[in-house]
């Protein structure tokens, strides 16, 4: 008999904890935002899309290093000894032509692991997070800026070097 009025005392005193949640937000003004039109500021530090700066990637493939997961993809060229490649921003010299530098955001999991290594700080997280698509394939992100053309050269040089020794 006992128990019996102690589970009708919890169930009420259950729904009247579950009301008085319910009327303390009653009267508060909606926190719903229209989300197309009306998007919530990100905090500071969020991860979202990997972003590389190409023209001061010097090809060290450190970011593809530590990357947990291998979603980036790098191939690189040395230079010739003649051939002048330019600087990074922060003075570093370029000696590797970059014919591929490949990210796939599918396989990425917004650890920021490949942020920290890079010597030139070329790579780095963007606040976009809107990037769905409907292939799989439109989620690789193409960051090499060498023409076909170039990357062909470049190829067939690797080639005969290759071959000659």
């Amino acid at each position: 008999m006992v128990q019996y009025f102690r589970n009708i005392y919890e169930s009420i005193f259950t729904v009247l904890i579950g009301m008085g949640v319910t009327f303390k937000h009653l009267f508060r003004p909606a926190v719903t935002l229209q989300y197309p039109r009306e998007k919530k500021e990100l905090p500071k530090g969020s991860r979202q899309q990997l972003f590389v700066n190409i023209d001061d990637c010097i090809g060290c493939l450190q970011c593809a290093r530590a990357c947990p997961v291998s979603c980036i993809t790098i191939e690189t060229v040395k230079a010739e000894a003649d051939e002048d490649l330019g600087e990074t921003s922060n003075g570093k010299k370029i000696r590797m032509h970059l014919p591929r530098f490949d990210i796939d955001m599918a396989k990425c999991c917004y650890c920021a692991d490949c942020v920290p290594p890079c010597p030139t700080e070329c790579i780095y997280m963007i606040p976009d997070y809107e990037f769905s698509t409907y292939d799989r394939k439109d989620l690789i992100f193409k960051f090499s800026n060498l023409s076909s053309e170039k990357t062909k050269e470049l190829e067939e040089r690797e080639k005969a070097k290759k071959q000659m020794g």
